[in-house]
């Protein structure tokens, strides 16, 4: 966790910080001495096709917010690698716990991609009995026939951003902007195996020791298991079903 914030580091190196005297306060001093402040990355690449001829559907989880592990999950594809050598990682998340439940590294934007990632997503369910709402953007992948069938298939409903705002999948948002910017995933120019590789690590280090603030300093694996824990969120009561 190359790029891991100072709230999260200090949580995780609590005590044998505490056992050397320095506390929270101290740590953003040390590392302010020291010029190791993280400073966030400004990066912003169009990967939706949204101008196709298949059916774009509603979104019926603006007002929800997610009580349980799989009552949500929401998917998006982001760019990765340099100018010459383009890759694009398709990623299925969990709402609730934030965990990743699928994803899929691949050199074209082609539906292919984003369905093994869902494939992926399905085959590790824990709560196979719970509904399930998959969330995405109007993307031609999410609205492909193959996709739409394979939602249908596993009992899947289906939800979709209604406007061109990145914000409105934030969720995934934040996903491909931790696994980018903390993770470095796509700082070297490497090859699509090493890349596969590289997520693939990534993603287990994320998914088991990367404690997350909307978890309560939970890892996503961890909060995943249960569901009596609500997840901190930044809107505000009246954007939500009652």
């Amino acid at each position: 966790m190359p790029r891991l914030g100072t709230r999260k580091l200090y949580y995780l190196l609590e005590k044998p910080l505490r056992e050397l005297n320095v506390g929270r306060d101290k740590l953003f001093s040390i590392l302010k001495a020291n010029h190791l402040y993280i400073k966030p990355r400004k990066r912003y690449h169009i990967t939706t096709n949204s101008h196709h001829r298949f059916r774009k559907h509603k979104n019926i989880i603006a007002q929800i917010l997610p009580k349980r592990p799989e009552q949500i999950w929401v998917s998006d594809i982001t760019y990765l690698g340099k100018k010459d050598n383009h890759n694009y990682l398709a990623l299925v998340t969990d709402a609730y716990s934030k965990k990743i439940m699928g994803y899929n590294v691949s050199d074209s934007l082609a539906t292919e991609g984003s369905l093994k990632a869902l494939q992926m997503a399905v085959k590790r369910r824990v709560y196979k009995q719970k509904s399930l709402i998959h969330h995405s953007d109007r993307g031609i992948q999410y609205c492909s026939n193959e996709y739409q069938d394979r939602l249908k298939k596993n009992k899947i409903l289906c939800s979709m951003t209604e406007t061109y705002d990145p914000y409105a999948n934030a969720v995934a948002e934040r996903m491909n902007g931790i696994l980018k910017d903390e993770f470095l995933i796509e700082e070297h120019n490497l090859n699509i195996e090493s890349l596969k590789k590289l997520v693939k690590e990534s993603i287990d280090v994320y998914n088991r020791k990367r404690p997350h603030h909307s978890c309560y300093m939970r890892t996503p694996e961890q909060m995943h298991q249960q569901s009596e824990i609500k997840i901190r969120t930044y809107k505000t009561k009246k954007e939500f079903q009652t």
